[in-house]
């Protein structure tokens, strides 16, 4: 009966936006992570569709599931295949508990590692 209740009252949709969002919150927040990786043609679709792109992060985000894709820049002198495990368990745990969907999977592409003065 409660499922019935829940599809009586309507879809819930969560933009893609809004999970990159919070995908891009929670990998800087990871301990190690520099920043995100725009790359070049991130900044090409920001210019020519005047949209907002969220920086390093690719989300695909269906009714029940959604994949996270990653580019980062690491700290230099840190364990990047522990940063990276960490970073996935970071943004699957915000996703999944802000907006309810299931991640099935966060896909993390190292682009670069910074020194702590580097200016990124």
């Amino acid at each position: 009966m409660t499922e019935q209740l829940q599809l009586d009252m309507g879809h819930i949709r969560i933009s893609d936006d809004v999970v990159a969002k919070i995908a891009g919150m929670a990998a800087l927040e990871t301990p190690g992570i520099a920043a995100m990786s725009g790359g070049l043609s991130e900044g090409w679709a920001k210019r020519l569709s005047g949209k907002n792109v969220q920086k390093g992060v690719t989300v695909e985000v269906g009714q029940l599931e959604a994949a996270v894709d990653l580019r980062i820049i690491v700290l230099y002198e840190t364990p990047i295949h522990e940063v990276c495990r960490m970073l996935q368990q970071n943004v699957r745990e915000a996703v999944e508990n802000m907006s309810g969907l299931k991640i099935v999977e966060v896909n993390v592409k190292v682009e670069g590692v910074a020194f702590k003065d580097d200016e990124i």
